[in-house]
């Protein structure tokens, strides 16, 4: 059986939630864990430091920046560490998603949208 190449996208993905457990890891020492929290924190936030909707830049920065901070981290924590953690990470990556999890939400933002519309009707009757 061939092993399954992933994504560029994914490992990254992958990298991000293992730097997360590697923080979180007693064995981790404090300046790897405050660049590994910073790094996630950055890489899950809805806040970048270029807004996404500039042309070119805004996407740039997380593939410059995350990647970079991953790099750093990677540097700073002892041999092997990492490989432990990245590997609990895909593990978590290939367990199955909820599909019903899924349909709840997107329901949920259905109902909210027609109630912000009929919200909306009501205030411009």
């Amino acid at each position: 059986m061939t092993p399954r190449r992933t994504s560029l996208l994914e490992r990254l993905r992958i990298d991000t939630h293992a730097v997360w457990l590697a923080a979180r890891d007693p064995r981790t020492p404090w300046h790897a864990r405050a660049l590994g929290l910073l790094v996630a924190a950055y890489a899950l936030s809805p806040i970048d430091l270029i807004p996404d909707f500039i042309p070119v830049f805004g996407l740039l920065d997380d593939a410059v920046l995350i990647p970079a901070g991953i790099w750093l981290f990677l540097k700073l924590l002892p041999p092997r560490l990492f490989e432990e953690h990245r590997t609990a990470a895909r593990a978590a990556a290939q367990r199955p998603r909820s599909r019903a999890g899924i349909l709840v939400v997107l329901v949920a933002w259905i109902i909210l949208a027609l109630l912000a519309l009929s919200l909306l009707r009501w205030a411009y009757a």
